[in-house]
């Protein structure tokens, strides 16, 4: 082992502890990209697996829980959203199939949400735009933290991740794991983030593109293809409607969401809708904009949900070389600044 691969593997090891995987390095949870075959492919070759729950029902969780458990008997963790209508009954799922790690994105967690996953013997992983709401989530019990910047793909804060570490890590590291994501496509930045006392890291794009991934060669395209400046944010139109912003690359796709976020906005108007079920008509939108995207390979009017990184996308290769790479690249960051 060289004294970069020492270092990395020492500054690792808290991460490593808390996942039970081989490097500190998790896979987005990515709508329609971050299913079993993904999943089992990051945990096979030592990273961490997050099946991305969605707008999946129970028995969809359960059919794709079970299916990644027949390509990997490595550990796997399911991002949960939290404004799911079936919350609960997802969370029963995971622990019938003995899920160690559910993760909870898109707000604070509802009520009891937090105890209930902790019961099953789970850990909860939950997500921190800010400082003050990681604070809250400290206090009400979570298990690590993950700090993601405005530079990652999907649904995304307004600060960046850069800021964000600066600001939290010294405040947080000491008491919770810490994984830092939004815009990391290289190891270098995984070095720093882990000698700032992050325990780890998490990437999306970066494994889009992957061998193993069933994202269309179309969607594959668009990734290898775009740089950075190509990933832009949506733009909310109306106050009323707080949309979360999402990140993604330009095309017709995009300009249909503000139309959609004006239909929307309409029927608020008219009372024709609650705020809750516009806001879940918002999210159903996304859902299905990515599926046509990611699956059907229609690039034009689905949406493609890129962070920042892709530009250091640059071609499809199995996920473990890209999963070696990257630790390669820390590991060599880490021996420099030992000279």
């Amino acid at each position: 082992m060289t004294i970069g691969q020492e270092r990395l593997a020492r500054r690792m090891a808290r991460g490593v502890d808390f996942l039970g995987s081989e490097v500190a390095v998790m896979c987005g949870a990515m709508s329609w990209v971050s299913e079993r075959n993904l999943v089992a492919a990051m945990s096979n070759a030592g990273g961490f697996g997050l099946i991305a729950c969605g707008a999946m029902n129970p028995a969809l969780l359960d059919a794709e829980i079970a299916g990644t458990k027949a390509l990997t008997d490595k550990p796997f963790g399911v991002n949960l959203i939290t404004m799911h209508p079936q919350l609960f009954e997802l969370i029963e799922v995971c622990a019938r199939h003995h899920v160690t790690h559910v993760v909870l994105a898109g707000g604070l967690p509802p009520k009891g949400s937090l105890e209930t996953i902790k019961a099953t013997g789970a850990k909860v992983i939950c997500f921190a735009p800010a400082l003050s709401l990681a604070k809250k989530l400290v206090r009400s019990g979570v298990d690590a933290l993950v700090i993601e910047g405005m530079e990652a793909g999907g649904h995304i804060g307004p600060v960046s991740t850069s800021v964000l570490a600066q600001e939290m890590l010294p405040q947080l590291a000491e008491q919770l794991p810490v994984f830092v994501a939004g815009g990391i496509g290289r190891g270098e930045a995984i070095a720093g983030y882990l000698d700032m006392g992050a325990a780890g890291v998490q990437l999306g794009t970066r494994f889009v593109c992957a061998s193993e991934s069933i994202a269309h060669a179309n969607f594959k395209k668009a990734f290898i293809r775009a740089s950075a400046r190509d990933a832009v944010a949506s733009v909310q139109i109306d106050p009323r409607l707080p949309v979360i912003p999402v990140r993604a690359l330009k095309n017709a796709g995009g300009e249909a969401f503000t139309a959609k976020q004006r239909e929307v906005a309409q029927a608020l108007d008219d009372g024709k809708v609650a705020m809750a079920e516009a806001q879940l008509q918002i999210e159903h939108y996304w859902a299905g904009a990515l599926r046509r995207a990611v699956i059907d390979g229609d690039v034009e009017n689905g949406s493609l949900m890129a962070g920042q990184s892709v530009g250091m996308v640059t071609k499809e290769e199995p996920l473990a070389d890209i999963l070696g790479a990257l630790m390669s690249e820390a590991a060599q960051a880490l021996e420099a600044r030992a000279a």
